[in-house]
């Protein structure tokens, strides 16, 4: 690395760990439902919404009645959030008078907004009214957010409790999540945005007079108003010259602040983070960074707070920063050094056309290769999928880093919630393989670790390995599969794996290169999403249960330590080894055979 990369990392995570410290605090707090402080203001409207839901909070529920509560809920909200889609073209706030979604793509949004990916196939300043954008989309991002929030909550509640038959309570803790972390943060983040010049309004889209010119071509209509063909039917086209350009408009601040502290990723427009109005300066993209991690890092320290060891919290926070570190190092080193040439030229002309300064490919010149780097580990490791470059445009060993990333299961920092307890599956499996080594049953935090949890651990470490390979495999092999591959060879490959990647793992970032918004691809990929999201969270939860009703046994000269530098290094190979192996088949058939095809000598 460089020593402006190095910088760049250095602040960006000495930052993260002031903010994210106290914030700690003030989530520990709420969640044990301690409200003090400022947020005391919001204790009526908490105690209104049990009112009028009929929730009684100090009635707290098992596991499986956790899990049914918050199946229905995510349920009801994909269903009325399909419906919106579908009915937006007769709703209001709807200035540039868009149409119903199309019944596949507005099933695939659906799922991916409520499952926290937030993969769009669609661009948002085209398809979305405001409508749909404010109470389908940013009220979905608070919500998933908040689930996530709460399952962590309650597997952490697993290991502090002993002899105990409940978790907690779905509705209060997806309430308290929402209306004193999620929607307080978001609210401040909001105000800042719009002070560094992001757009927030309900206006129509404004036709501007543009400084220069821009040509572009049509086809060419006859005096009928029919379009001319030439001999062999093709239309024949002509240049265009206009002085005008539309640009969007909508309630983008809004948008954006829980797209990146829910660690969702779906942009008001197409372009994401790229775009000037989601992303106007070089301290935006700096905030956004942090906005990604504040809440995951945080929630570590949590862990350690509620479990009465904060050093459980910091062992947690130093295996994530130490892959994270690891994984930017190589991904900016890629991208600095470039490309080597053009596969048709030989040596000599392949060596003087390297790359002068990296590979600015599909980059922001505003942010450069160091901060576009950087944000693209970020939203890559915290299960985000914010962009503010193409990552089609990576080179090879580049967009090898961010598909590693999610394949690790998105536990380096994560999801808002999930990232934790995901990472914590890795620690009991951790426990479990260094028990097997020294003939001892495995112990984490004072609980045994028996059959149904390795069960359970199995289950969530295998579920998005199997989505992500069986549906490139299925994707590559059908014609409507293939249809969408828009690059031969190895780089084709990558495409299809990373979206399953992404979708599966509920990242929502993607190669962009795949036309994927087909109903094959819709279904598909909307397919991944839900049960790459659910079928994580049942085990976890159910993990969380039987721990709880677990006794705690007292510490002995035998029990491993989990909170120093042997379990630390531990629990990143258990996550590198067993998160990583899966893919290594298909990575060695996309990015490195693609990387091995760009520094071959041409023939």
């Amino acid at each position: 690395m460089t020593s402006d990369a190095m910088f760049q990392l250095g602040l960006f995570l000495l930052v993260l760990l002031l903010l994210s410290w106290p914030l700690a605090a003030v989530i520990t707090k709420v969640m044990c439902g301690e409200i003090n402080g400022p947020l005391r203001i919001l204790k009526p409207i908490e105690h209104g919404i049990y009112r009028l839901a009929g929730i009684q909070p100090s009635q707290e529920t098992t596991w499986k009645s956790y899990a049914f509560s918050l199946l229905l809920f995510n349920f009801v909200g994909g269903a009325a959030l399909y419906t919106l889609q579908r009915v937006q073209g007769g709703l209001p706030f709807n200035p540039q008078a868009l149409g119903p979604i199309s019944p596949d793509s507005a099933l695939n949004t659906a799922i991916s907004f409520v499952t926290n990916t937030n993969w769009q196939g669609y661009g948002g300043e085209t398809t979305m009214s405001y409508l749909t954008q404010m109470l389908g989309l940013t009220v979905q991002n608070f919500l998933s957010a908040a689930t996530g929030i709460a399952v962590v909550i309650a597997l952490i509640r697993g290991f502090a409790r002993h002899s105990a038959s409940t978790v907690g309570h779905f509705w209060v803790d997806m309430t308290r999540a929402t209306l004193y972390i999620l929607l307080p943060l978001s609210l401040v983040l909001s105000l800042v945005f719009v002070g560094q010049g992001m757009i927030q309004n309900l206006s129509a889209y404004k036709e501007v007079q543009t400084l220069q010119a821009s040509i572009f071509q049509q086809p060419k209509h006859d005096a009928q108003g029919e379009i001319i063909k030439d001999v062999k039917g093709a239309p024949v086209l002509e240049d265009v010259v206009s002085h005008t350009q539309t640009l969007a408009m909508g309630p983008v601040a809004s948008q954006e602040a829980i797209k990146l502290l829910g660690t969702n990723g779906g942009g008001f427009f197409n372009a994401n983070s790229a775009h000037p109005f989601e992303n106007p300066t070089p301290f935006t993209n700096f905030l956004q960074m942090l906005a990604i991690f504040i809440i995951p890092a945080a929630l570590c320290f949590v862990f350690g707070r509620m479990v009465g060891d904060r050093r459980q919290g910091w062992a947690i926070i130093a295996s994530m920063a130490l892959i994270f570190v690891a994984m930017y190092a190589v991904l900016v080193y890629a991208e600095q050094k470039g490309t080597t040439g053009l596969a048709d030229l030989g040596v000599d002309q392949m060596a003087s056309l390297t790359q002068a300064g990296g590979n600015m490919e599909g980059k922001e010149a505003r942010f450069g290769i160091t901060a576009t780097s950087l944000f693209i580990a970020v939203t890559t490791s915290a299960s985000c999928g914010a962009v503010n470059a193409m990552h089609d445009s990576l080179t090879p060993l580049g967009g090898m880093v961010p598909t590693a990333l999610m394949q690790l299961g998105e536990v380096v920092f994560g999801g808002v919630g999930s990232g934790l307890y995901g990472m914590l599956v890795f620690a009991i499996l951790a426990v479990f393989i260094a028990g097997l080594m020294v003939g001892r049953t495995p112990e984490y935090l004072g609980k045994k670790i028996e059959i149904f949890e390795m069960k359970m651990s199995a289950l969530t470490i295998l579920v998005t390995p199997i989505l992500v390979l069986t549906g490139t495999a299925i994707a590559l092999m059908v014609t409507d599969g293939r249809a969408g591959i828009l690059n031969p060879g190895a780089h084709g490959l990558s495409e299809v794996l990373y979206a399953f990647t992404s979708a599966a793992n509920n990242n929502g970032s993607a190669f962009a290169g795949l036309s994927a918004n087909t109903p094959f691809y819709n279904v598909m990929l909307g397919v991944a999403m839900w049960f790459g999201r659910f079928l994580i969270i049942v085990p976890v939860l159910a993990i969380a249960g039987s721990l709880a009703a677990k006794k705690r046994l007292a510490v002995t000269g035998g029990t491993l330590p989990t909170h120093g530098p042997l379990f630390v290094v531990l629990l990143v190979g258990t996550v590198l080894l067993v998160g990583a192996l899966n893919y290594v088949p298909a990575l060695a058939l996309g990015p490195v055979a693609e990387h091995l095809q760009m520094i071959a000598p041409a023939k």
